[in-house]
Order: structure tokens, then C-alpha cells, then sequence
């Protein structure tokens, strides 16, 4: 854990949160998550302010509109463009306002990583721009340049220490060819595990940051992002495939950082308790022959997902339900 900015003991959010204010998110979450708090995500505002509209605001002279279909390459910024540009920098303004009182010691920002990136913008001429090399290749390195300029600004305006979170609900899809071509009729051919890994890897050693990679599916690719230099890994616990167990126990014993998504990121039908939110883990970890006090040193609970769904009523008793679980894993209950 020396190595790494957050401490011991520390949770975070996944990125995203209900509502439409910057200043009232950013409160809450420098307020309860305190050891890792991270720059929120308001998707409720529309264009622009969803997971690939932010990102795009970051890329470095490869503009990004909106069509029908999604998002597409264009030769100049345009409207939707600026808007997200602004959105990102209004989300950083109330930030840095919100943490003056008393400014963290390591934030986190969230950005598409680069499959999830290119399976979601599209060519002018309607393909994924991960089906051509040399778009994906520009792309990759624009997300570099644009997200260190990201870094090194919330770090000047903050004093923080800065770790990026590269999102990619879409790896699974792209490893297994999964992914629709523009005509809907056929998909897209499966990018090549190896092939893959370089990918995500040039992106984490350009980063002049610590770097986790979320993925929330059953079977998120576990090896593949932790041999592409990792310092995390972030997924859903609550659902996790069983057949991802031995994977989940090789990352421990290389020491990488799982964070483990463990509270409801949506309104729950009955209230959890704070027992029933740490079993999963508390399971894994016993099954898998490790001591419980691995959870302290190197879990990092979060929400199972982004909490754009959930109501403000529930995010503001998920948050302090994930700031006590990682207490819990410091110093467990003796009931446990």
C-alpha cells in the first residue's frame, strides 16, 4: 500500500450520481469519502455529460458529434462539442470550490478507457473506429494527451494527488466479437486477447497517474488488466461468475488492488446491513485461502456500479454504507 496514494481503509465511488448540480455532488462525495473521493459524474444533464460525451470533451484535435446513431468523428467542434467541454469544466469548477474547506489528498477522475472509447464513436462513414488501426491508434493517443492534461489540472486546482479510473463496460464485447456492425446484420470481429492488452497497456504507462480499470460484467477480463499494469482492478463482486475466482486470487497474489463494488448502486427493496453488504467479499476471500485482513490492504469497496439510477434518498446512505465497509475490513466486528 506505500506505493500507492490512497490508504488503507479508504473507499470511492464508481463515477456517476443523480441530479444535475456539480456543487451539491461534489459535496457529498468529498463529504462521504473523504479518503478517495472522485470527480462526479452528472449523466441526468444529457449530451455531453454521459460516459463517452466527457470523454470525448478530453480528446486533443479529434472533435466528436452526435448523430442518430451515437457518437461520430467530425472535422471541426461543433455545438455538442462545446457543450461538453463546458459541462466537464463547470463539473471541475464546483470540485474545486466544494474541496476549498479542506482539500483531499487524492482524487479520482473517471474516463472511458480506450476499447470501451472506440467501440462507442463512430468513423464518418458509420464503423467503429476500433476497426481501423489507424483510428484506433489516434485515438489512443489523443485519450493519453488529453486525460494527463486532465490529471495535471485537477491536480493544480486541488493539490491533490490524481488516480484515473478508465471505464470499460465494453472489453468483454470486444474480446468476443459481441459488438454489431454499422448494418446490424453481422459483428464486429473480436480484437485478439494480446492484441487487446497492448492496447490498454500503451494507455496505462502514458498516464502520469496510478491507474484502475472498471469493468462491471459477470466475467470481467481480470488477467488481461492486471498484465496490462493496472494498479486496480474495479468490478462487481455482487455478480461475479465464480469461474473469475481464481483469477480474482492470482491479482491478490500479485498484489494488485481490487476494488469491489459491494453496496446497491440503485434503490435496494429492503435496507442492507452492513454484514450482508460484506459477505461477498468476506466469502471470497475464505474461499480463496486468504486471510480476511487482505480485505484492509487490499480491497477498496465501492458501489457495484455507476449510481445515475438510484435516488439521492439512497446515494446518501450508500456512501457512509461503503465508507464503513472499508472501515469494517480494517477492523472487523468481532461477530464476523
Amino acid at each position: 500500500m506505500d506505493a500507492l496514494p490512497w490508504s488503507a481503509g479508504a473507499a470511492t465511488g464508481i463515477g456517476s450520481l443523480p441530479g444535475t448540480d456539480p456543487l451539491e455532488a461534489a459535496r457529498i462525495v468529498l463529504g462521504e469519502l473523504p479518503d478517495l473521493p472522485h470527480l462526479p459524474e452528472l449523466p441526468a444533464r444529457g449530451v455531453g455529460a454521459d460516459m463517452i460525451g466527457r470523454t470525448a470533451a478530453l480528446l486533443v484535435d479529434l472533435p466528436v458529434e452526435v448523430v442518430p446513431s451515437g457518437y461520430r468523428t467530425t472535422a471541426h467542434p461543433g455545438l455538442h462539442h462545446r457543450r461538453a467541454v463546458d459541462l466537464l469544466r463547470r463539473d471541475l469548477d464546483a470540485f474545486e470550490e466544494a474541496a476549498e474547506p479542506a482539500p483531499p489528498r487524492v482524487v479520482k477522475v473517471q474516463a472511458a478507457g480506450p476499447w470501451t472509447l472506440t467501440a462507442s464513436v463512430e468513423l464518418m462513414r458509420g464503423h467503429r473506429v476500433l476497426t481501423d488501426k489507424g483510428a484506433l491508434r489516434e485515438f489512443t493517443e489523443s485519450l493519453v494527451e488529453g486525460l494527463n492534461r486532465h490529471v495535471a489540472e485537477v491536480a493544480k486546482r486541488t493539490g491533490a494527488t490524481v488516480v484515473v479510473q478508465l471505464d470499460e463496460p465494453a472489453l468483454p464485447a470486444v474480446l468476443k466479437g459481441l459488438l454489431p456492425t454499422p448494418s446490424k446484420l453481422g459483428t464486429v470481429a473480436a480484437v485478439p486477447g494480446p492484441n487487446a492488452r497492448a492496447v490498454l497497456q500503451t494507455v496505462i504507462e502514458g498516464l502520469d497517474a496510478d491507474v484502475i480499470v472498471h469493468c462491471c460484467a459477470p466475467k470481467p477480463p481480470i488477467t488481461l488488466i492486471r498484465e496490462a499494469g493496472a494498479s486496480g482492478i474495479s468490478f462487481d463482486l455482487t455478480i461475479l461468475d465464480e469461474t473469475m475466482w481464481d483469477e480474482v486470487g492470482e491479482a491478490w497474489e500479485a498484489r494488485t488492488q481490487l476494488f469491489t463494488g459491494l453496496t446497491p448502486s440503485t434503490d435496494p427493496r429492503t435496507p442492507p446491513t452492513l454484514k450482508s453488504l460484506a459477505k461477498p467479499a468476506l466469502t471470497l476471500a475464505d474461499r480463496l485461502g486468504f486471510p480476511r485482513t487482505i480485505l484492509a490492504t487490499h480491497a477498496v469497496p465501492t458501489p457495484t456500479c455507476g449510481m445515475a439510477g438510484a435516488s439521492e434518498h439512497w446515494l446518501r446512505q450508500a456512501l457512509p454504507l461503503t465508507r464503513d465497509l472499508a472501515k469494517a475490513f480494517a477492523e472487523p466486528p468481532e461477530t464476523w
